[in-house]
C-alpha cells in the first residue's frame, strides 16, 4: 500500500547504504529534490543508474556518494560535460569511480526487461560501435528461430526507483504527463518506488484514460515537493532553468567552489526550499 511521506522519511525508509539506485527523468521531471534529501542523509556505496545522468549525479558522485555508475550518455544538457564525474573517473577524486556505458536503446530496453521480471534484454543494438570492447556486459546471443545475431545486456532492476510527476490522488496512483522518458519502467523495475509529486488531487476521474499512470500498487512512498524537479521542468508547472545549467558548468569546474555551493544549496536546505525556486518559472509554464 502505497504511503505518503515527508520526503526525508520517505528517502531514509527506502534507501540503504549499497543500493543500486535510479534517479530517473528525461530531461524532464528530473527528481532533484529526491536526490537532493539523499545528498543531506549522507548514502555511501551506491550503483546510480541512469538515463542521461545530469546535475543530481554530478552532485551526488562529487559528493563520494557513488561507487559506480551504469548509465547512457553523461553530460549537462546543453552546455557540456559532467566535472566532478569526470574528476572521479580520470582523478579519482573524491574517490574512483567503476563506470557501465551504454546506448540510449541498450538502457530503455534494459528497463523495459528489469520491468518484465526478465534476466536480460536481447534487441537490435551497437552494429558497428565499439563499446562492446570497453563494456563486458554487452554480449551478443543469435536468435534460435531466426539465425540472426542480436545485441544482450543485462536487465536494470533497481534496489529503488526515484521519479518525479505532476500528480498523485488519495489512492496513491501517480500521474506523469508530458516527456515520460523511462520513468514508468523505471519504476516498475524496481523493488520500491518513490515517487515526489507537485501536487495531490482527489482523484483522476477528470483525466483522459491513456494518460500514463502508475497504479498505486506499484508505488512504495510519495511526497508532495512543489517544484521538485528544478532545474528541469514540470510540464504544466514551471519552464525550465536554462540559467542554473550554465552556472553548474562553472560551480563543478572547481572542487572547492563546488563543495561550498553544495553546503550552501543542499546541505543547509530543505525539501521545502524547492517551492520558491520555481516561483518566476510558472507563469511562462
Amino acid at each position: 500500500m502505497t504511503k505518503f511521506l515527508p520526503l526525508s522519511k520517505a528517502v531514509a525508509d527506502n534507501l540503504n547504504n549499497g543500493d543500486t539506485v535510479a534517479f530517473e527523468g528525461f530531461t524532464h521531471l528530473i527528481p532533484t529534490a529526491a536526490a537532493h534529501e539523499a545528498i543531506r542523509q549522507g548514502f555511501k556505496d551506491l550503483t546510480l543508474v541512469r538515463m542521461t545522468p545530469d546535475l543530481i549525479y554530478d552532485q551526488m558522485i562529487g559528493m563520494g556518494m557513488a561507487r559506480k555508475a551504469i548509465f547512457s550518455y553523461a553530460g549537462n544538457p546543453g552546455v557540456g560535460l559532467l566535472r566532478r564525474l569526470r574528476d572521479a573517473v580520470e582523478n579519482g577524486f573524491p574517490h574512483a569511480l567503476e563506470i557501465e556505458e551504454h546506448s540510449h536503446a541498450a538502457m530503455a530496453n534494459a528497463y523495459e526487461a528489469g520491468a518484465a521480471g526478465l534476466p536480460c534484454a536481447i534487441f537490435r543494438g551497437y552494429r558497428g560501435a565499439e563499446l562492446a570492447r570497453v563494456n563486458p556486459n554487452i554480449k551478443s546471443v543469435t536468435c534460435p528461430f531466426t539465425g540472426e545475431v542480436l545485441a544482450a545486456v543485462p536487465s536494470v532492476r533497481p534496489d529503488v526507483t526515484f521519479i518525479h510527476a505532476q500528480k498523485a490522488n488519495k489512492r496513491g496512483d501517480v500521474l506523469v504527463e508530458g516527456i515520460i522518458g523511462i520513468q514508468k519502467e523505471a519504476a516498475l523495475a524496481a523493488k520500491r518506488a518513490v515517487v515526489t509529486v507537485e501536487e495531490v488531487v482527489d482523484n483522476f476521474d477528470d483525466l483522459h484514460p491513456n494518460l500514463t499512470v502508475l497504479p498505486n500498487w506499484s508505488v512504495t512512498a510519495i511526497s508532495v515537493v512543489p517544484g521538485g524537479a528544478h532545474p528541469s521542468y514540470a510540464h504544466g508547472y514551471y519552464i525550465r532553468d536554462n540559467a542554473s545549467y550554465l552556472e553548474w558548468d562553472e560551480i563543478a569546474a572547481d572542487r572547492d567552489r563546488f563543495r561550498e555551493w553544495m553546503q550552501k544549496n543542499v546541505i543547509e536546505k530543505t525539501a521545502d526550499d524547492f517551492a520558491g525556486r520555481v516561483e518566476h518559472l510558472r507563469n511562462v509554464a
